[in-house]
């Protein structure tokens, strides 16, 4: 039998919170991620004590056995968290729930992130230590202290090496926002981004304005895995996993910011595994869904996955061009980090499903195949691809 994911699971539920700015949720966290998970079970019709699985990643603080206790769960025969930090597990939790079932530790696995900001402290800001240690170690001396300066460095040597301008930056925060205003979810619904607007907001970090920073926020999302010969038993067309990577290349952790290939967003192994396994290559991908920590890493991703070489981003990241129904390559058709809600990413994949569905608010005119990129410049970093049978 062919080591493989495709075809093998499908999602058939999802289900998320309402979105608020960080700190501002009235719901304790382990309160939002049983209504996110509630709320998928409802969408996939299923009663929760079915479920037999969780699966998380970023250190999620809700483990997987209170979840069980609280929903009543009959047994528990799955619970796995994906390593590391930050956003880059949220597509290889979907994979690692969709590993359980393929090799028969599970029937029914539901992946979720939940977060709550106002109880636990922001997520992205520097915390105040007596110590330190790691990577932190070498850059804290140097006033290197949060996400955005760190990643400014690798972001700065790919603009400069490929002789990109900042418009293409603009145009991935203009596509998010745009998306945004047609989804009533979004935490930025009703507050559109102009060109004016972008270029005049303060500077966070060079190359990094105020809008091509994610925002933070409180929420939870989640979805629910089955068995593929299953998936139809449920009230919506099945999402069927194609393919998913997880991992990244030659030292990418070196430290500190030591690694060989510096000015990369960490999938150039990555996106051939993904689309070998899938068995489509990216002229078949009808909309991405791309984590934004900044616009930057979006960029150097989506010239990962072969939408584009390098030296050509300024002519393809236009923002018409990344405009749902019907640019080349719609583009955070929710919002994503930046305009709907920074869940660590995972409601871009609840957006893939809405995607492949052809229930989108921002709807793309190519539908069967969806990506997902979780994670762009860290490490590991991972993604997924998602279709319809019709790609089967």
């Amino acid at each position: 039998m062919a080591r493989t994911l495709r075809a093998r699971v499908a999602v058939v539920g999802i289900g998320e919170t309402a979105y608020h700015r960080h700190g501002r949720s009235p719901d304790a966290e382990f309160k939002l991620a049983l209504k996110a998970v509630l709320a998928a079970c409802a969408d996939a019709g299923l009663d929760p004590r079915a479920i037999d699985g969780f699966a998380s990643y970023s250190n999620d603080r809700n483990e997987a056995s209170r979840l069980a206790a609280a929903l009543g769960i009959r047994e528990l025969r799955s619970a796995t968290m994906q390593w590391g930090g930050g956003g880059g597990g949220c597509c290889a939790a979907v994979a690692n729930g969709a590993a359980a079932i393929t090799a028969g530790l599970a029937d029914c696995v539901v992946v979720f992130r939940a977060l709550a900001q106002g109880e636990h402290g922001r997520f992205g800001q520097a915390a105040d230590s007596g110590t330190v240690s790691g990577e932190m170690a070498y850059q804290m001396p140097y006033g290197v202290l949060a996400p955005p300066q760190k990643f400014a460095l690798r972001v700065t040597r790919y603009l400069h090496e490929h002789g990109i301008g900042r418009k293409a930056l603009r145009a991935i925060a203009m596509a998010s926002y745009h998306h945004a205003q047609a989804n009533p979810r979004a935490v930025m619904h009703g507050k559109p981004l102009d060109a004016a607007t972008y270029d005049a907001s303060r500077w966070i970090v060079e190359p990094f304005r105020l809008y091509d920073c994610c925002m933070e926020n409180d929420g939870a999302a989640a979805l629910v895995l089955v068995d593929a010969e299953r998936a139809k038993d449920f009230p919506h067309k099945p999402v069927y996993l194609l393919g998913a990577a997880a991992g990244s290349g030659f030292r990418t952790g070196a430290q500190p910011q030591n690694a060989p290939d510096y000015a990369s967003a960490s999938y150039k192994t990555l996106a051939p595994h993904l689309y070998r396994m899938a068995g489509v290559g990216p002229q078949d991908v009808g909309s991405v869904q791309s984590y934004e920590n900044f616009t930057g890493g979006v960029l150097m991703a989506l010239a990962e996955h072969g939408f584009f070489a390098p030296g050509e981003a300024d002519d393809f990241l236009r923002l018409e061009n990344l405009l749902a129904p019907s640019g080349r390559l719609p583009l955070n058709t929710s919002g994503g980090n930046l305009a709907e809600c920074y869940m660590h990413g995972f409601e871009l994949v609840l957006e893939a499903v809405r995607q492949v569905r052809g229930s989108s608010t921002s709807q793309a005119a190519r539908n069967d195949v969806a990506l997902v990129i979780g994670g762009p410049m860290v490490t590991p970093a991972s993604d997924l691809l998602l279709g319809s049978e019709a790609v089967l």
